[in-house]
C-alpha cells in the first residue's frame, strides 16, 4: 500500500509541474522588447524529462537547461530586430504624398450603351513639370548675365509712310538733248528698243527685228487728243501694231503686250491689251492707209500717279519713287478710239488707268526683208481729220502738248530744274 501511495504522490506531482510554469515564463516573455513573434511555449521548450521545479518563499525555480534555452532563443531575436534596425532608412516619400497620388480611380470596363458617359468621366492627364535646366559648365564659354531687348518691329520714326520713298540706280536716264522745250513732240531716242531705226526728222520709224516698240517724247494726262500714222512700207512679211502707251510700257515687245499699252493690230483689225486680240472694226488696214488716234481723258490729272523724279548724285543715277505704289484709279468717261481714213472705227477701249499716255508704234518683219516703216503727223495739218466725233469733246493736236520733261541735275540737294 505504501507503494502505491508513493506512486500516486509522483504522478500528481508530476501533473502539478506545468502549471506552475506558466507564470514564471510569462514573465520572460515580457522582458523581450515587444518582440514580433512570441516564443514558443513552455510545453513546446521544456523537455518532458525536465525536473520538477521547487517553490521557495513565492519564487518558482525552474530547471536551468529550460530557462537557458529560453533566454537563447529570446536574446536571438532582439538580435534580429536590432540588425534589421541597424541601417539608415532612406529618403522616401511620405506614405500621404504616394496614397494622394495613388488615389485616382482605375478605368471600369465600358460597356456598349455607357461608353459616352465614361469617356466624359475619365480624368485628364496630368501635366508634366519642366525639368530645371542644366547649368553650363564649361570654362571656355563667357557667361554673361545680360540678356538682348528684343527689337520692335514697328519703327516709330517710319510711322509716317506718307514721305516714304524709294531710291533705286537707274541705268536709262533721260537725255537732255531728247526733248528741250525749244523743241516740238517727235519720237523719243531714249524711250525705243535699239533695234527701232528713226529718221532725221525723227518722225518715221522703221524695224526687221521682230515686235520692238517705239513712243514719243510727250505724252498726255487729261483731256482730249488726236495723231495720225500713216503705214509707208508693209512689204510681203511686215506687220504693225499702233496705239497708246504710257511710261511702263515694255518697249522690247508690241503695243498691247501688257497692261500699259492699247493697240491696233493690221492683220484683221483687233483690239490688243494684255496680249489678248479682241474682235474691232470692219477688216484690218494695209500698206498706204493712215490710221487717226483718239484719247479722251477728262479731269485725268486727279487720277494719274505720282511721276517718279530723277537725279543724279555722286556721278550715279538715281530715280525716287514711292515705297508702296497704289494701284491706278480708273478715269471716269476715258476712252480710247481708232479712225481708218477719217472713219471712226468704233470704241476701242474704255475707263483707262490714269497716267500720262504717249503715242506709239511697233513694226514687224522676217529677215532680209526691207524695214517696216510708219511716219507720225502730230498736227496740226492731217490728210484725215475727222469732222464729227460723235458728240465727243474735239481733240486738240499733240503738236500742242506742252514740254513736260527737266533738265536737272540734283547734286547734294541743289537742283537746277528748269520747268517750262
Amino acid at each position: 500500500m505504501d507503494t502505491l501511495q508513493a506512486a500516486y504522490r509522483d504522478e500528481d506531482d508530476e501533473e502539478d509541474e506545468p502549471a506552475n510554469l506558466t507564470p514564471a515564463i510569462d514573465d520572460l516573455a515580457t522582458t523581450a522588447n515587444d518582440a514580433s513573434e512570441p516564443p514558443a511555449t513552455a510545453t513546446d521548450a521544456i523537455p518532458e524529462e525536465a525536473t520538477p521545479s521547487e517553490h521557495q518563499n513565492g519564487v518558482v525555480k525552474t530547471d536551468p537547461e529550460a530557462s537557458d534555452d529560453l533566454s537563447e532563443s529570446v536574446k536571438s531575436q532582439d538580435n534580429d530586430d536590432e540588425d534589421d534596425e541597424d541601417p539608415p532608412p532612406k529618403k522616401q516619400k511620405q506614405l500621404s504624398s504616394l496614397t494622394d497620388q495613388d488615389q485616382t480611380p482605375l478605368p471600369q470596363p465600358i460597356g456598349d450603351n455607357d461608353g459616352a458617359a465614361a469617356a466624359a468621366a475619365l480624368p485628364a492627364p496630368a501635366t508634366v513639370a519642366k525639368k530645371s535646366k542644366k547649368k553650363n559648365n564649361n570654362v571656355w564659354v563667357t557667361k554673361s548675365t545680360r540678356k538682348g531687348k528684343k527689337k520692335n518691329k514697328a519703327n516709330n520714326h517710319n510711322a509716317a509712310t506718307e514721305d516714304t520713298v524709294m531710291i533705286a540706280p537707274v541705268t536709262r536716264f533721260p537725255d537732255k538733248s531728247d526733248d528741250t522745250p525749244e523743241m516740238r513732240i517727235c519720237l523719243s531716242k531714249v524711250y525705243k528698243a535699239e533695234k527701232v531705226e528713226l529718221s532725221e526728222d525723227r518722225l518715221s520709224a522703221g524695224s526687221t527685228k521682230g515686235y520692238r516698240m517705239v513712243r514719243a517724247t510727250r505724252g498726255v494726262v487729261e483731256g482730249a487728243w488726236y495723231f495720225e500714222i500713216r503705214v509707208e512700207n508693209l512689204g510681203e512679211t511686215g506687220h504693225t501694231r499702233l496705239g497708246w502707251s504710257t511710261e511702263k510700257g515694255d518697249l522690247q515687245a508690241p503695243v498691247g503686250y501688257d497692261g500699259n499699252s492699247f493697240g491696233y493690230r493690221d492683220i484683221d483689225g483687233s483690239k490688243v491689251h494684255k496680249a489678248l486680240r479682241e474682235k474691232y472694226g470692219e477688216e484690218g488696214y494695209k500698206e498706204g492707209d493712215v490710221i487717226g488716234f483718239y484719247i479722251n481723258l477728262p479731269g485725268g490729272a486727279a487720277y494719274a500717279p505720282r511721276a517718279p523724279e530723277f537725279h543724279l548724285f555722286k556721278g550715279q543715277r538715281y530715280c525716287t519713287t514711292e515705297a508702296k505704289e497704289d494701284p491706278p484709279k480708273v478715269v471716269p468717261g476715258s476712252e480710247i478710239s481708232f479712225f481708218k481714213n477719217g472713219i471712226w472705227q468704233g470704241v476701242a477701249f474704255k475707263h483707262l488707268p490714269g497716267g500720262r499716255y504717249y503715242p506709239a508704234a511697233s513694226m514687224y518683219t522676217l529677215p532680209n526683208q526691207p524695214n517696216c516703216v510708219v511716219k507720225f503727223n502730230f498736227g496740226p495739218d492731217f490728210e484725215f481729220f475727222p469732222a464729227d466725233f460723235d458728240g465727243r469733246p474735239a481733240p486738240r493736236p499733240m503738236i500742242e502738248v506742252p514740254y513736260h520733261g527737266f533738265e536737272t541735275r540734283t547734286e547734294n540737294g541743289t537742283s537746277n530744274e528748269k520747268k517750262p
